[in-house]
């Protein structure tokens, strides 16, 4: 059985690696992503690979095993389905179910969590709109468009976000952008880049730094 902090090493390289498309991370950004010591990496990953869910040779890339990334992919199952229960049946918001589902996703009983995904019907996707692996650890990840690619006139709808920090997310409610909703670029300044975006009749302003966070498809995609 894994500790809590192998499982978080493993989730965070699944992240790094696998859904971001890299083959492997180096020591430094590893240590970024879990805040902590490029020392304190090391001596992690020399377990994690006696274990062999890493492969990983002193100064070079990081990546997952096939049984790493089964593990990592066991993490973000219950994950996404922890999140996906507080949010549909205990009326948490999108901005607070990260949190304690990341205290939730180190429970290792795999009955609770098959009949936690039997009970939600089997949920495709969390209500961040990231995917949830199934119990082969099979993950379908269908966006790649984020809302500061388009130009105007272009008319898009939301399926996921790419931050999911409270601030974000409180921040996308505030402006009225939820997974789901349509959006129209009406202007994109010149200088700044800053986008007037128009939602269910009303134009607001918004960042680049904001589009960036938010993925699309757009009127023509497959979806749409």
């Amino acid at each position: 059985m894994l500790s809590k902090t192998e499982e978080d090493y493993l989730k965070a390289l699944l992240h790094l690696t696998i859904l971001s498309d890299k083959s492997g991370v180096g020591t430094n950004e590893l240590a970024g992503e879990l805040q902590v010591k490029p020392a304190t990496v090391t001596d992690m990953l020399k377990k994690l690979k006696d274990k062999e869910l890493v492969d990983y040779k002193k100064y070079g890339k990081i990546s997952l095993t096939v049984l790493g990334k089964k593990n990592g992919m066991d993490i973000i199952r219950k994950h996404r389905l922890w999140e996906t229960f507080l949010y549909e049946k205990m009326n948490f918001s999108w901005d607070e179910v990260h949190e304690v589902a990341e205290q939730l996703e180190h429970i290792h009983s795999q009955k609770l969590i098959d009949s936690l995904d039997e009970f939600l019907d089997f949920p495709k996707f969390d209500p961040h709109g990231d995917a949830i692996p199934s119990k082969n650890g099979e993950i379908a990840i269908p966006f790649s468009r984020k809302l500061s690619e388009l130009t105007e006139k272009d008319l898009s709808k939301v399926i996921a976000v790419k931050d999911n920090s409270s601030a974000f997310l409180q921040y996308a409610d505030k402006i009225g952008i939820t997974i789901g909703q349509q959006i129209e670029i009406v202007h994109i300044e010149e200088f700044d880049q800053l986008l007037t975006i128009q939602i269910e009749g009303e134009e607001k302003i918004i960042s680049q730094k904001f589009a960036e966070n938010i993925f699309v498809i757009k009127k023509g995609d497959k979806g749409f």
